[in-house]
């Protein structure tokens, strides 16, 4: 099992410049886990895409459902407490801290593309490419 952020999922199911990342990170580990906040910022990512005419609201709701399926049993609600302390710890937002949370939490590395996460927390977030990488 491993923690990914809400912008590997997008890349997964939407494209783009990490499509293969994505597919390889979830080649090496399927078993995919996010704290519940994934669902609003991917919600927010498909609102983006309708607006930009890159998918029809129709399209947009069937995305948010293979999203929902591969979490589907692996959404989690990390304690405020540990949140809070991470983002008091580190210049990350509460967001990004959520899915540190979480990866602490259950024990697992974070994957994910994001700087200031992979600065702030070296020990527990790996991005795609090194995470696909390792044996």
């Amino acid at each position: 099992m491993i923690v990914v952020d809400t912008n590997l999922i997008a890349h997964l199911l939407l494209g783009g410049p990490g499509l293969e990342a994505a597919r390889a990170t979830l080649l090496r580990d399927p078993d995919w886990a996010a704290p519940l906040l994934w669902r609003s910022e991917f919600r927010s990512i498909l609102t983006q895409y309708v607006r930009r005419r890159h998918l029809s609201v129709k399209d947009a709701i069937a995305v948010q459902k293979k999203a929902e399926e591969l979490l589907s049993r692996r959404e989690h609600l990390p304690a405020s407490e540990g949140v809070l302390r991470l983002a008091r710890e580190s210049d990350c937002s509460t967001y990004d801290c959520e899915f540190v949370a979480l990866a602490q939490l259950l024990g697992v590395p974070l994957v994910t593309s994001d700087s200031e996460i992979l600065a702030a927390f070296p020990r527990i977030a790996v991005t795609p490419s090194a995470f696909s990488a390792a044996s």
